[in-house]
């Protein structure tokens, strides 16, 4: 097919269970098309002719429309306390709400505690979760009188003294401590799994609260008590039935304590009981609060059911998404190109047509009328960001994934607030707005440009808030023909999806992704890409990524599922809140499947599942470049010119770098021997970059090799590294200014390009080192996931704290071997540069190279970076000379442990080339060089030689 500028691909026939739920959920009586059901929301919505062509234009372009609100409640069985509904008054305003078609989320803290004084009926409390159970019998009614399903969200503050009964509320049940044998809890769990009605209505019968999502608000108290394993009281306002101390809270009330507990035993609970059966989730109030528009004049406590908008009492989500696959140029070919301006001018028409939903809207209670009325919330949004990243050949798995979606979602915001701001001259700003306190520090609009700013301040602002990133399940399969939800990557390239019908049967459909049907549709059924990213073979790390990325640019919240292997460890797991605080998200929600929890999507891919030695693992082979061949290449080290620095007089070139954490130099040497071989490369000076002497101590090893396509490999891999540490520096090819992504990438480039100069790059008419690759790139496995390991390591000296992860295979000659490495959590950035270079070492087929790699970097000290830690595989402890020595011994600990090499590396002699030299004995730590500033400097016949760069000091 010849594909010509601005190429769309003809419209695809809607699949079944997509058109089935356009008609359910979204048709009026005799219409059977999106445009026919668009047109009418126009109509509905438009006050004049021009404004009805607008909307049309704006809805056929994705857009549709969802509501959710959140109803206060205060302590008291009826009546109101201060405006704000008791109980029942609560629970019947909610079955209104729900019976036209809204969720609703709650906060449940004001309730008191069960042992509670109750002074009227001289009785004590039964506490929240009972009163929970209320709404949720109510939600089931309404649900069987013929209403949509009334999704819920029950929150509590960490702090509300009946946490524990609320975060087991609604804990999986373990069969075996039920009655049943292990087998007969195998057998139950399969039938579950395999007929979906069976399964659902297990799962009902024994969740309580089976209409209800669950959070805990967590405080930033709680979560630094967590981190100081600290205790932390349990509060409430009402009068326990007890002798209880009381202490002054920040927000000036006196509460009663009811209980002093350990914060990680609350937290592990929580843990526990998401790892088991993904709730309750976990919303990050204070910093919810902390970066409002509105912090002057409310306080948010609760979120809508699917946590996309984090609302005040009786708040309203009006909410719209987009649909990200039509504004993809020429999709699935090397000029497809994402149209902002297109996607920018769409976006306005969303700020108009939720704006103008809000005075149409028939409001189920007079409250949520005032309060959208006073605040003017809207919630754009977006779907399809898997297919349409899929459609312009980027992985959502990818660093260039995450940064495409954050620059689509900072058009977006920007958009938004000035289509806002236009809406404010001719309609006037929301009521509450108030200039100066909207746009003070801390708040998410002072983060926005100072154009856009300004025109708050002179024009003010139609809305108080305008992004939200809602799931969209059912807007993307209606009208976006099974693309991906909101924010998600695509599920699976072919799926099962459980549908409710009519009678309460569950039936099965079978649907293929609509970026997937649309690539087949251009490049033919027979076609292959390794484009498609899909949820369940993402790391957890991918998704978090993407959190981080995106996040910034939404002023409200994010719903996302960060999904999470079956096998994936407990330890790991709790690990994943622990970073998404760390990021500043909002709150996060995980999903690791399991027996009791069943789902209503399953993949169908087909992928099957390899195995060797007893392991599952399952590894994609639509890519040549990853498949995986083992080469026979024993003692692979034997093609270094010198597996140690030579005594040699070496020529070399100083480059001086100037970065905003400090200047210092990179050294990149060479031999001249008939032509010049390059030798080595050292970062020098006082103010050089934590861990970056690692990097270039290893890629010195790999100049050694004097294989022009393995450098280049090295360097384009370090190129590609982004990180927290870019820089803006001189391009010294063009002497033009640019921005380098990271150090790792800066020293790159450097390197890169001295050693073109020299002729080092050049591809020979072999390259041993490529050759012994069993996978040019690094494997990706499919859905069922591949093996694993994962260690905590710390440095209390420097800070770092992270987890050293790798992922591993089973070769075809029933070899385990790690293939990647990389960290999460605390530690320098550079060391992500550090950690792909030595990915690719480790799928060199000979172990012995990176085995040899790793002990050269278990001598690299640093200065005042020495620590203890504990020996891998024994008790004691032992000093370190930095974090980049220890996470060397671990890895080579690993690979002993797997039988990849016997007690402790050794380097065998290479066979010289240009000159014989014996390697010398690798030895501890030494002093710190002045040129290098490593910890490298050893006495050698008399004289202080630096061993990292070679500097002679001292001698006699």
């Amino acid at each position: 097919m010849e594909i010509t500028e601005n190429y769309t691909a003809a419209p695809m026939a809607l699949q079944e269970l997509c058109f089935d739920v356009l008609l359910e959920k979204y048709a009026a009586p005799g219409e059977t098309t999106a445009l026919e059901i668009q047109q009418r929301v126009a109509n509905a919505l438009a006050s004049n002719t021009a404004q009805r062509e607008r909307f049309v234009t704006g809805l056929a372009a994705g857009f549709a429309l969802i509501n959710c609100f959140v109803g206060p409640i205060a302590d008291t069985m009826t009546g109101c306390i201060e405006g704000v509904p008791g109980i029942m008054v609560a629970l019947a305003n909610a079955v209104t709400t729900m019976r036209l078609g809204g969720g609703v989320g709650y906060d449940f803290t004001p309730l008191r505690p069960m042992g509670a004084k109750v002074k009227g009926t001289d009785s004590r409390a039964s506490g929240p979760v009972s009163f929970m159970r209320m709404f949720d019998r109510a939600c089931e009614t309404v649900e069987s009188a013929g209403a949509r399903r009334g999704a819920q969200m029950g929150v509590l503050r960490v702090d509300h003294p009946d946490i524990e009964v609320f975060i087991d509320a609604k804990k999986t049940p373990d069969f075996e401590t039920m009655g049943l044998d292990s087998k007969q809890s195998a057998v139950l769990k399969s039938l579950m799994q395999d007929k979906p009605s069976f399964g659902w209505s297990v799962r009902q019968a024994f969740a309580t609260l089976s209409n209800f999502n669950i959070s805990v608000a967590v405080t930033e108290d709680f979560m630094k008590a967590v981190i100081d394993d600290a205790m932390f009281d349990l509060i409430h306002e009402a009068r326990p039935d007890f002798e209880a101390a009381t202490k002054q809270c920040p927000d000036g009330k006196v509460r009663y304590v009811y209980r002093t507990v350990r914060a990680r035993d609350v937290w592990m609970r929580i843990m526990r009981n998401t790892f088991d059966g993904a709730e309750p989730g976990v919303l990050f109030i204070d910093r919810i609060n902390e970066e409002n528009n509105l912090r002057y004049c409310e306080t948010i406590a609760a979120t809508n059911p699917c946590a996309e908008q984090v609302l005040p009492p009786h708040g309203a989500c009006d909410l719209g998404s987009a649909n990200l696959t039509q504004f993809v140029k020429n999709p699935f070919t090397p000029q497809a190109s994402f149209d902002y301006q297109a996607f920018a001018a769409n976006v306005a028409i969303g700020v108009e047509i939720l704006d103008c939903v809000l005075d149409r809207t028939n409001w189920p209670l007079p409250q949520q009328a005032s309060e959208s009325m006073n605040k003017r919330r809207i919630g754009l949004g977006y779907f399809g960001a898997g297919d349409a990243l899929a459609m312009l050949g980027i992985r959502y798995d990818s660093e260039a994934g995450a940064d495409l979606l954050a620059s689509i979602t900072e058009v977006m915001r920007d958009a938004a607030y000035l289509a806002s701001v236009e809406l404010a001259k001719e309609l006037g700003a929301f009521p509450f707005f108030d200039a100066e306190k909207y746009l003070e520090e801390g708040t998410f609009a002072s983060r926005l440009p100072e154009h856009i700013k300004a025109a708050i301040r002179t024009h003010g602002i139609r809305n108080s808030h305008l992004l939200s990133l809602a799931p969209t399940g059912t807007i993307a399969m209606a009208f976006g023909n099974n693309a991906s939800s909101g924010i998600e990557p695509i599920f699976s390239l072919r799926q099962k999806r459980t549908k409710i019908m009519a009678d309460q049967s569950r039936q099965t459909f079978d649907l293929e992704n609509y970026s997937y049907r649309l690539f087949k549709q251009i490049k033919g059924e027979g076609a292959e890409t390794d484009v498609f990213a899909t949820a369940l073979e993402m790391s957890v790390a991918d998704h978090l990524r993407v959190l981080g990325k995106v996040a910034p640019f939404i002023d409200s919240a994010i719903s996302k599922t960060v999904n999470v292997p079956a096998d994936y460890s407990f330890d790991d797991f709790q690990q994943v809140y622990l970073d998404a605080w760390r990021l500043g998200l909002k709150g996060i929600t995980t999903y690791r499947p399991s027996g009791m929890l069943g789902s209503v999507i399953e993949s169908a891919d087909g992928v099957g599942v390899k195995s060797g030695t007893n392991v599952v693992q399952d590894l994609r082979g639509d890519d040549p470049d990853r498949r995986v061949e083992l080469k026979d290449v024993p003692n692979i080290t034997e093609v270094l010119r010198w597996p140690n620095r030579p005594d040699v007089t070496a020529e070399g070139v100083t480059y001086n770098v100037k970065h905003p954490a400090g200047r210092f130099a990179i050294v990149v040497n060479h031999v001249q021997n008939g032509r010049k071989h390059p030798l080595e490369v050292y970062v020098a000076g006082h103010e050089q970059p934590r861990a970056l002497a690692a990097i270039a101590k290893a890629l010195s090893v790999d100049m050694r090799t004097d294989d022009g396509a393995w450098l280049q490999m090295k360097l384009d891999s370090l190129l590609s590294t982004r990180g927290d540490d870019g820089y803006e520096t001189m391009d010294l090819e063009t002497g033009k200014t640019v921005m380098m992504p990271s150090l790792a990438a800066g020293f790159a480039s450097v390197v890169k390009h001295r050693l073109m100069q020299i002729g080092a790059l050049e591809v020979g008419e072999s390259s041993p080192m490529m050759n012994a690759l069993f996978s040019k790139r690094e494997p990706k496995t499919g859905p069922m996931g591949a093996l694993g390991w994962h260690v905590d390591i710390s440095n209390p000296v420097t800070g770092d704290d992270f987890l050293l992860h790798t992922k591993e295979l089973v070769l075809p000659n029933g070899q385990i071997r790690p293939y990647s490495v990389w960290l999460s959590g605390q530690y320098p950035k550079v060391l992500d540069g550090l950690m792909k270079t030595l990915s690719i070492d480790m799928r060199i087929s000979d172990p012995a190279w990176v085995a040899m790699k790793l002990s050269k970097l278990t001598s690299f000290g640093e200065l005042r970076g020495d620590f203890l830690a504990q020996v891998p595989g024994e008790s004691k402890q032992q000093s370190y000379p930095s974090t980049v020595a220890y996470v060397a011994v671990v890895l080579l600990a690993r690979m002993k442990a797997l039988g990849l090499i016997n007690g402790e590396t050794t380097l065998k002699k290479a066979v010289p080339v240009a000159v014989e030299v014996d390697p010398p004995v690798l030895k501890a730590a030494g002093r710190q060089c002045p040129s290098c500033m490593s910890m490298s400097l050893h006495k050698r016949d008399g004289c202080d030689i630096c061993e990292n760069c070679g500097h002679t000091g001292s001698c006699g």
